[in-house]
């Protein structure tokens, strides 16, 4: 993968005195706690703008055309001419004004029906003018951003937490009457105190109830919300955005907290892979939207025009660090169905298909004698897995998913993470010079995240080591292109 189109992660940490390189695409880092001024946050990158020229604009010069002097001559011929005065008898000329003012207006209001003119409120176009564009705007539109704000913004919360490093700003959205809470691993990751404030100016202490670390997604509870009344968001779904649809981002940017924006829905389907020491996040079918999306808004909801949640708010396209009109959102299908494993006590299960693999370029293809130049060549595949039992081998390569082109490791990755546990896809598999078609079941990685936890020291968590192990097994990263960073 291109490192120059490869997405970064920012430092989560507020209080780190580092930052990272200037990324393209970051997840939202959580700000300081209390760095409430957008003026004083950290850009955790440089944007180079263009100079911007204004055309000079050149005055001609108008010529008037100048006329021929021709000198007078007096005539030598002798003209004559009788000069005749008439009465005129107005009325007759007042009723033949009014009769042409009449047919002039019953003239234009055939026009007008017809089709063949538009009267708007600033001028009158020809029907046929194809610049011309006729909108139609409901008068309900203009209270619709206030609407949807008055319903979701109770639903939203703002969340600070403590880490040996110093603390930060996230975002988080209500499930349910209970206080569990879904916002972004990376906003409560390494905290070792977790604060949450509602709409109404109350605080509360808030645990860790489970985390997803490969999806970026994790649930905390309020430890004791005594007599207060939460207000869970109503849950949308996000598989029926389209292009083009109005929604509304809400979080706490730069420790602001219940702020708004809104935007559109700008593309769906986005998918990215991005790696750090801990271990890489995977991001897949994510919602591409314009709505200003800044650090601390991570977690944060997006909602659609009936506020229902369709989203939960995680990176950005940035050379700043700040909005450029490129944010995305989890799709919230996916991400409550996490939520739920996790609330439930239950290890978030993922597609898992038994192999490792690495990437395959021009240069992999010329040094080991490949027929193909693209895809994802399989060095690896575990025994008693879906791999296994499909009948899928060392040295095959990968290069379709449900015929959509595979080109690496990293998007054999994420076209996998696009499906649901139990799901039958077809891989389509170059072995040697023949090309086959394969269907394999995907199978849980729930037993193996058991597994690599119950051989782990410690509180039961895993080790980095163990976890870069157990991605490598789940996801195939075994010195494949799995380019990018988080944090």
């Amino acid at each position: 993968m291109d490192t120059n189109h490869t997405p970064e992660r920012p430092d989560s940490r507020g209080t780190s005195g580092n930052g990272p390189t200037p990324p393209r695409v970051e997840v939202e880092p959580t700000p300081d706690a209390g760095a409430t001024n957008p003026a004083g946050a950290h850009a955790s990158g440089e944007y180079n703008s263009g100079e911007h020229a204004a055309g000079a604009h050149a005055a001609g010069t108008h010529a008037a055309g100048a006329t021929e002097h021709i000198p007078y001559v007096p005539s030598t011929a002798s003209e004559t001419r009788t000069v005749v005065k008439t009465r005129t008898k107005k009325l007759p000329v007042f009723l033949a004004a009014l009769g042409g003012f009449v047919l002039g207006g019953i003239l234009l209001i055939a026009l007008v029906m017809s089709g063949a003119f538009r009267i708007t409120d600033s001028d009158v176009q020809a029907a046929g003018d194809s610049a011309a564009q006729t909108i139609k705007i409901d008068a309900e539109d203009a209270t619709l951003a206030e609407a949807v704000a008055a319903k979701a913004l109770p639903s939203v919360v703002s969340i600070t937490t403590e880490t040996q490093d110093g603390g930060g700003v996230g975002s988080g959205v209500i499930l349910d009457a209970d206080g569990n809470i879904l916002t972004n691993y990376h906003v409560i990751e390494g905290a070792t105190a977790i604060a949450v404030n509602v709409d109404d100016d109350a605080s509360y202490e808030a645990e860790i109830v489970g985390t997803d670390e490969s999806s970026d997604l994790a649930v905390i509870r309020i430890t004791d919300k005594g007599d207060a009344q939460l207000t869970p968001i109503e849950v949308g779904d996000s598989d029926d955005l389209s292009v083009g649809e109005w929604v509304m981002a809400i979080g706490s940017p730069f420790g602001n907290e219940q702020s708004v924006s809104t935007g559109i829905v700008s593309a769906l389907y986005r998918s990215t892979a991005m790696q750090s020491s801990t271990g890489t996040t995977i991001y897949a079918n994510m919602i591409q939207t314009d709505a200003a999306i800044n650090p601390g808004n991570s977690g944060g909801a997006l909602v659609d025009s009936e506020g229902k949640l369709v989203g939960i708010n995680s990176i950005i396209e940035s050379y700043s660090g700040s909005s450029s009109g490129v944010g995305f959102a989890i799709p919230i299908n996916y991400a409550i169905n996490i939520a739920n494993q996790i609330i439930a006590g239950e290890t978030p299960a993922h597609p898992y298909l038994g192999v490792s693999v690495t990437s395959v370029n021009a240069f992999v293809a010329r040094r080991e004698n490949l027929s193909v130049s693209e895809g994802a060549l399989i060095s690896q595949v575990n025994g008693g897995t879906p791999a296994a039992e499909a009948g899928l081998e060392v040295n095959d390569i990968v290069t379709a998913v449900d015929d959509e082109p595979v080109t690496s490791a990293d998007g054999l990755i994420m076209a996998l993470r696009e499906h649901e546990v139990g799901d039958k896809v077809t891989l389509t598999v170059v072995r040697g010079d023949e090309t086959k078609k394969i269907d394999v079941t995907l199978g849980s990685d729930a037993d193996l995240q058991t597994d690599q936890q119950d051989t782990s020291s410690g509180n039961g968590a895993m080790t980095e080591e163990e976890f870069l192990q157990y991605l490598q097994e789940l996801m195939g990263q075994n010195g494949g292109n799995l380019g990018g960073q988080i944090g």
